[in-house]
């Protein structure tokens, strides 16, 4: 009889243990196979960002994209400089005054703008071109006519203390090379040295004392290309 009450009792802890074991497995089996399923679901962003271009192998995908070549990178963007030199040297683009529509006297408009600076400071050209006209005039004082290479600007530059040494007409010019120094002659105040600067969209005549006069302000601080 005990034998027998034994080996029954052997028999319920060997299926109580059975269903504990089967029962207690359960749950990592259903956890390791949600993983395997989830897994191809959460990779797929990555390899279709990399497939578009959006990010190396082995980049963070959730990093910001860097923009494609050539693409603008917002709103905010800053405008495309003009590639125009400042014209005096040592000055910032901050310094620069909008001085284009200031009134002069018998009723014209400035049609320019006046960088001011310290007598003799170096004039620069602001591109490459030819020197087309020097010319002493009784309101600019010394001034300069450089034409750039396509013969659609003409820029202008006045109240010259005098000309660079060697400077003569038909001459080429680079973008950055002495022309002249900053002075006061012509209508200029000997208390105010400063360089009058004009941009001239010239017209099919080429003419060197005639074209419509652009505002150089925005050009200069590269907010605006040259049309």
């Amino acid at each position: 009889m005990m034998l027998t009450r034994l080996l029954a009792l052997g028999v319920v802890i060997g299926v109580a243990g059975w269903w504990l074991l089967a029962s207690g497995n359960d749950v990592p089996e259903k956890a390791v196979a949600a993983q395997v399923v989830a897994a191809p679901v959460a990779a797929a962003p990555v390899a279709e960002s990399r497939q578009a271009g959006l990010g190396a192998p082995g980049a963070d995908p959730l990093a910001p994209a860097a923009p494609a070549e050539g693409s603008q990178a917002g709103p905010g963007a800053a405008a495309a400089p003009s590639g125009l030199l400042l014209p005096v040297q040592g000055i910032a683009a901050a310094q620069l005054q909008d001085t284009f529509t200031d009134a002069r006297s018998q009723g014209r408009v400035h049609d320019a703008i006046d960088i001011l600076a310290a007598e003799g400071t170096p004039v620069l050209a602001v591109a490459d071109g030819t020197i087309e006209k020097l010319f002493d005039s009784e309101r600019g004082g010394l001034t300069v006519y450089q034409f750039e290479p396509g013969g659609t600007y003409c820029y202008y530059y006045a109240h010259l203390q005098r000309y660079a040494d060697g400077l003569a007409e038909k001459q080429a010019v680079k973008r950055g090379d002495v022309i002249g120094y900053v002075g006061h002659t012509g209508n200029a105040s000997p208390d105010a040295p400063h360089l009058h600067f004009e941009i001239h969209l010239l017209g099919p005549e080429k003419q060197w004392w005639k074209g419509e006069s652009l505002n150089p302000y925005p050009v200069l601080r590269g907010e605006q290309a040259l049309p």
